[in-house]
C-alpha cells in the first residue's frame, strides 16, 4: 500500500503546479528569478516544500537553481533552442511511433477537434494551449521509459519560444501549420507511421528555421524578479 502523501508534499505539488502553469502561460519570463522566500509567503508555506517544488520545476526544464540566489526561469540562446529543436525533430516521430498503435477512436477524434479549434481561434494563449495538448496527447500512449519524460521537458524548456513563434506567424505560415495539423490526424487515422513521422519531423523543422530568422526572440531582459501575488 502506497504511502498517504505528506502535508509537506501536498503543498510542494501544489506549489509547483502553480508555478509551472504561470511560466507556461509567460506570467515569468525567462531569467525571471523567482526567490523562495517570496513564494513562501506567498503560499503560506514553510521554506521545505518551496525547495521540494523548485526542485520539481527545474527536473521540468523549466527552471535552474543557483547557489545562495534561488531559482531563475531558464533562458536560452539561439543556439541552445536550435540545438534542442534539432532534438525534437529526432525524438518525437519516435515517441509517436510507439504511440500510433495505442491511439484508439477517441483520442483521435479529441486530435481532430483539436485541430479544428486551433484554427478557429485568434488568441494566442489559447493557440498554444490546443496546441500543446495536441501534440503531448498524441504522444501519451507512448509506453516509453525515459523518452516521453524527455520529450515534455523539451517542451516546457521552449514554451516561452513557441509563443513568439506564433506571434511571428503570418497568414500563409499559419495556414500551413493549421495544414499539417489536419495531415498528421488523417496519418494517424490511417495508420501511416512513415507519413505521421515525416509530418512532425517538418513541422518542428519549420519553427526552429522560422526562430532563426529572428534572433531577437533571444533578447530579453535579464534579472527580472517574481512577485508574489
Amino acid at each position: 500500500m502506497s504511502k498517504p502523501a505528506t502535508r509537506d508534499g501536498n503543498a510542494s505539488t501544489r506549489i509547483a503546479d502553480s508555478i509551472r502553469a504561470s511560466i507556461l502561460a509567460g506570467d515569468y519570463p525567462p531569467d525571471t528569478r523567482i526567490r523562495q522566500e517570496d513564494v513562501a509567503e506567498r503560499f503560506g508555506a514553510s521554506r521545505l516544500p518551496v525547495r521540494e517544488a523548485l526542485r520539481v520545476l527545474e527536473s521540468d526544464g523549466l527552471v535552474r537553481l543557483v547557489a545562495n540566489t534561488g531559482a531563475w526561469v531558464n533562458r536560452l540562446t539561439l543556439a541552445e533552442c536550435e540545438e534542442i529543436y534539432q532534438t525534437r525533430e529526432r525524438l518525437e516521430p519516435l515517441l509517436l511511433r510507439y504511440a500510433m498503435p495505442h491511439l484508439d477512436d477517441d483520442r483521435l477524434d479529441r486530435l481532430d477537434e483539436l485541430a479544428r479549434a486551433m484554427e478557429e481561434t485568434t488568441e494566442v494563449e489559447e493557440f498554444l494551449r490546443l496546441d500543446r495538448e495536441f501534440h503531448l496527447s498524441s504522444y501519451e500512449p507512448g509506453n516509453t521509459h525515459i523518452l516521453g519524460d524527455l520529450v515534455h521537458r523539451l517542451w516546457n524548456s521552449t514554451q516561452y519560444y513557441r509563443r513568439a513563434y506564433t506571434m511571428l506567424l503570418d497568414d500563409n505560415r499559419r495556414r500551413i501549420m493549421h495544414d499539417e495539423h489536419h495531415l498528421l490526424t488523417t496519418a494517424l487515422r490511417e495508420g501511416d507511421a512513415d507519413g505521421a513521422e515525416r509530418v512532425v519531423e517538418s513541422h518542428i523543422r519549420r519553427t526552429r528555421l522560422q526562430l532563426a530568422r529572428h534572433p531577437e526572440v533571444f533578447d530579453v531582459p535579464t534579472s527580472r524578479e517574481a512577485h508574489s501575488e
